[in-house]
């Protein structure tokens, strides 16, 4: 993507992923030595043996292991709040809330979270100015740029949800690299929002199941709840339906995200703007989570 010379001046700050050394990155789940508590001990057999080489990274003592919501949503929110306190540009407020998607999936990866789906860049975000839009993809492009080589070695997996068509050339083939590199890994499933809505989430499944009902293939009785979450982009994780919904910044609505999906989510509004919500904020939000009964319409227990 070609950026002005305004736009080129705005990233270069010391919190610009490209000034940083790869061991800053993802601190805790790098591949550094053969004891490292959550690498393979041999390369040689990485796949076949990535279980027995782990070892739990120790919680919190206020949460449970057993307790630990399996997928996690999160709209990150007030990043440009963030920068406008502290009278800075956009663009490093932006950059601020990227250091916490880090800590927020390096922690994922080390307490036994399974899937971690973050809304990015929603559908509606395209009627900012320009020069934010243009931020936000030139970050989304850095980031993936700087950052494939660590998530795969960290056994991370990244799956994109949205329309990806719209989005610069250059940041879809950097997308279809690194949703392919990242394929075979397990230990995290990241799904990134961008370009998405929730609303036509529902409508593409509704389109594809009525083709397939005037094609022949099923029959209008054959369609049920679980048919239509099969055709919605988070068909892609063994867990489509998160346990928990973290908002920060105050704000306290869903704004088109995971609509069907959300249905018995459980909610957390925190007042951290995103660039400050760190460990200590999620732990808050996990402890939260974990003593709280989810009945899904049931009685009490």
């Amino acid at each position: 993507m070609a950026f002005s010379l305004h736009l080129q001046q705005i990233f270069l700050s010391s919190t610009t992923f490209s000034s940083q050394p790869k061991s800053q990155i993802f601190p805790n789940l790098i591949k550094k030595t053969s004891i490292h508590p959550l690498i393979v001990k041999s390369s040689l057999n990485a796949s076949a043996s990535t279980s027995a080489a782990e070892k739990e990274i120790p919680l919190p003592p206020e949460l449970s292991r057993e307790l630990m919501p399996k997928h996690v949503a999160v709209i990150m929110d007030g990043n440009r709040r963030w920068a406008k306190n502290r009278g800075l540009p956009v663009a490093l407020g932006y950059e601020a809330g990227i250091r916490s998607v880090r800590k927020l999936v390096e922690l994922c990866g080390n307490w036994g979270i399974n899937a971690l789906t973050l809304f990015a860049f929603s559908s509606e975000n395209w009627s900012r100015p320009k020069a934010e839009v243009d931020i936000l993809m030139g970050l989304f492009e850095k980031m993936l740029k700087s950052e494939l080589e660590t998530l795969a070695s960290a056994g991370i997996r990244l799956s994109i949800i949205g329309d990806t068509s719209k989005l610069p050339k250059s940041l879809q083939d950097l997308i279809d690299k690194a949703v392919k590199t990242t394929e075979e890994n397990s230990r995290l499933h990241l799904l990134v929002a961008v370009n998405y809505s929730g609303q036509y989430d529902v409508v593409q499944a509704c389109q594809t199941i009525a083709q397939k009902v005037k094609d022949g293939i099923i029959e209008p009785e054959d369609i049920s709840s679980f048919l239509v979450e099969q055709e919605l982009q988070t068909n892609c994780t063994d867990f489509p339906c998160p346990d928990l919904l973290i908002r920060t910044s105050g704000e306290l609505r869903l704004s088109n995200f995971l609509l069907w999906q959300l249905a018995y989510t459980e909610l957390y509004f925190s007042n951290a703007q995103w660039p400050d919500f760190g460990e200590a904020e999620f732990s808050e939000t996990l402890c939260s989570f974990q003593q709280r009964q989810r009945r899904y319409g049931g009685q009490d227990s």
